[in-house]
């Protein structure tokens, strides 16, 4: 392919000023590959690694082609995790936020009636694990006539997980007519019969992951005694003096072990592992985002659906047991055009595990040297200097386009007959406000939210002190969150 840059895509100029905004400016290899067939509505099977651009190679053309008016979803994208649900969610918001697109993450652990009621909202996107999914179209509270894009996204993933058999379900309760696209970092045998069963005449494309795996990520190996590594572990990061680092545990324990261990040495650091609450497991993966503290302990749950562009380490305290784990791993390093260093620890009983990775990822990874005392003591100051100082995130993509974008809320929603066309009216008439500067309206019983654009949300604010919608006088004030 000979695009360049997103302006030979001929996309709409609310997708362009939203890609300008969030810093796309050169396509990734799965972007150059897939966003010119999207366009054409062809049905593609995609294998590409973590970290490589591959929601936005879906997210841009699917935004680009949605109609605002439809009130039903239109796409439905289906994930293994609940982290990136709410990941792909964020993108298509922020991707679509010009054209108002308005994208709902379903999953478990969260209240079936907030997402009932969000569904009855006019919504053109539902992101998803099969299990809620499938749970809201047996109660049908998930309108599917008029889906016309389905993404399986991290399909390998789903297989691991079990879901194969609610993602045919759900298949087979989607209209025949769509367009599927089919995202997987590699593509076991269950996965190809089921793009096989289910597909027309898929287009195959093989983004080479040794583009990803080996020039924008540093791979080392460092042998250790179990007993060891807690010590390894402080010594390394003093040497590497990472802005950002994820510590890849195996099992929650683990990572309760470890994040302890360092939170009394006084390391900026949290942790987020299945056993916690998703409600927390959200928060300590937005704390990270925002750069709150420098360190997070994890199990391989927060390997998907983790996109911050900084990750400048990834420690592997214990070799993961399945060799695609180290991909999606090391794959939260050396994200968008950034460089990572990936540091695995390796006990004599993993030794099995690390052949393993090797032999799938089709390199040796070399060997590194423990650091000395004397390296040690030479960085120590640096070290506790950066400690004492809070991260700064360069690149917090949904920051940057949320700047110039007010939330109001006002107090009447469906009970008092309201509807977005009177509250578009009412707005749209205040001087110096366009139709065009009003967002994504959510309407709910007793209360509504609007995202006011282009910074013109002050403005709004103050001229509907004195404002009525459809002649009631509403209480408008800036919306909390």
């Amino acid at each position: 392919m000979n695009e360049r840059n997103f302006e030979d895509y001929h996309l709409s100029d609310e997708i362009k000023r939203a890609l300008d905004l969030l810093k796309y400016n050169q396509p990734t290899e799965v972007q150059k590959e897939v966003i010119p067939k999207a366009l054409e509505n062809q049905d593609l099977v995609v294998k590409s690694q973590t970290g490589s651009g591959k929601t936005a190679a879906f997210a841009i053309p699917i935004c680009e082609q949605l109609s605002w008016e439809e009130k039903l979803p239109q796409a439905l994208i289906l994930t293994p995790t609940r982290e990136l649900a709410a990941q792909v969610r964020e993108d298509f918001t922020n991707i679509g936020r010009f054209k108002r697109i308005k994208a709902v993450a379903v999953y478990g652990k969260e209240p079936f009636a907030k997402q009932k009621d969000e569904l009855t909202q006019k919504t053109h996107v539902v992101v998803g694990t099969p299990g809620r999914v499938m749970d809201h179209i047996d109660r049908e509270t998930l309108v599917l006539d008029k889906i016309q894009y389905l993404i399986i996204d991290e399909a390998d993933e789903m297989l691991n997980m079990g879901f194969i058999e609610d993602v045919e379900n759900i298949i087979q309760a989607i209209p025949s007519k769509r367009v599927t696209m089919v995202f997987s970092a590699t593509l076991p045998k269950d996965v190809e019969n089921l793009c096989h069963k289910y597909m027309k005449d898929p287009l195959n494309i093989e983004i080479a992951s040794t583009g990803i795996t080996t020039s924008a990520i540093e791979h080392h190996v460092l042998q250790v005694k179990e007993e060891e590594k807690m010590s390894l572990l402080k010594d390394v990061t003093v040497i590497e003096n990472p802005d950002s680092c994820i510590i890849f545990c195996r099992t929650k324990d683990q990572v309760d072990k470890v994040y302890e261990e360092l939170e009394e040495s006084h390391y900026t650091c949290e942790r987020i592992h299945g056993g916690l609450d998703q409600e927390d497991r959200f928060a300590v993966m937005n704390g990270f985002k925002m750069g709150n503290f420098r360190y997070l302990v994890a199990t391989d749950v927060a390997a998907r659906g983790i996109d911050i562009d900084n990750v400048t380490l990834i420690l592997n305290y214990d070799v993961p047991m399945e060799k695609e784990s180290y991909v999606h791993r090391t794959g939260r390093s050396g994200r968008a055009g950034n460089k990572g260093r990936a540091i695995t620890f390796v006990t004599p009983y993993e030794t099995k595990f690390l052949n393993a990775i090797e032999r799938y990822i089709g390199f040796e990874i070399p060997t590194m040297e423990p650091p000395t005392k004397q390296e040690i003591a030479s960085k120590r100051a640096d070290f506790e200097e950066k400690m004492g100082r809070r991260r700064v995130v360069r690149n917090n993509k949904s920051a940057r386009i949320n700047k110039d974008i007010m939330k109001l809320h006002i107090s009447g929603g469906k009970k008092k007959k309201i509807r977005a066309v009177d509250i578009v009216g009412t707005i749209a008439n205040i001087p110096g406000v366009e139709a065009d500067d009003i967002g994504i309206i959510t309407i709910l019983d007793h209360l509504t939210y609007v995202d006011i654009l282009n910074g013109k949300g002050s403005l709004v604010l103050e001229a509907m002190e004195n404002t009525n919608i459809k002649g009631k006088k509403l209480k408008v004030s800036k919306a909390m969150k």
